[in-house]
């Protein structure tokens, strides 16, 4: 089967963007908010840059980059200006100097370890990088994240470290075969991201609930999530056909 042409998926990415606009709409209204209350974050992992600039041209302002080496090989070829970046992935101590001050904000910081490198690093370089705290909401061992039980205490810890501003939590949660299944753990960071909040710590600032992604971000919402990210729903699986 070949690839489909570049006017195709252009057009194919227009209709889903459109799509995905119209759920994330319905789904704010459900949860008593508005479309203008919900992020949505484009996820750009392997995809090229002509299909990301295109997406952009559409109206979205937030993409999401999962690795450190591929957001800084293609983003000279982005059209970014306005353009709100984040870095979603795993970090690596190693490859934190190499990403702050290249992002708005790093998403995925699930350690304490990582936290204050990218505070030193942040300091060295006179500012201030925004962060989400990754929660393994589903306690699997093949994710990353503090625990729930953990980071009612450990916000405390990262709150005072410098260079640093911790804006919200991030999950991926386990798939499940059900909604049912997938609410309970969306309500858990809903709570969770409530109780912090209400701590009101100096340097936390519960602005950003990230959770939901293609097959289920509508869910999400319904549960509290305020930043979507979608990839595949977006521009097409992966090996796009």
């Amino acid at each position: 089967m070949e690839k489909l042409s570049d006017d195709r998926r252009f057009y194919d990415i227009s209709e889903n963007f459109k799509e995905i606009s119209e759920k994330i709409a319905l789904s704010a209204e459900k949860s008593g908010r508005t479309a203008s209350d919900i992020r949505f974050m484009a996820v750009t992992k392997t995809v090229e840059p002509k299909y990301i600039n295109h997406a952009l041209s559409l109206g979205l302002d937030l993409i999401g980059e999962n690795r450190v080496q591929e957001f800084m090989g293609k983003k000279d070829e982005l059209h970014l200006d306005g353009v709100e970046k984040h870095l979603i992935g795993h970090l690596q101590t190693n490859k934190v100097k190499q990403i702050v001050g290249n992002v708005d904000s790093i998403d995925g910081v699930d350690s304490i370890k990582i936290a204050k490198e990218i505070g030193k690093i942040s300091s060295r370089l006179g500012i201030t990088t925004d962060i989400l705290l990754e929660i393994n909401i589903g306690a699997e061992e093949s994710k990353f994240g503090f625990t729930p039980e953990s980071i009612g205490e450990t916000v405390y810890e990262i709150a005072e470290i410098e260079g640093i501003k911790v804006k919200g939590l991030m999950a991926v949660p386990p798939i499940c075969d059900n909604s049912a299944k997938n609410r309970i753990f969306f309500e858990n960071m809903h709570q969770l991201f409530i109780d912090i909040g209400a701590k009101n710590i100096d340097n936390i600032s519960m602005e950003i609930l990230s959770m939901g992604m293609s097959g289920d971000y509508d869910e999400a919402i319904l549960m509290g999530a305020n930043m979507v990210r979608i990839g595949s729903a977006l521009f097409g699986a992966r090996n796009y056909r």
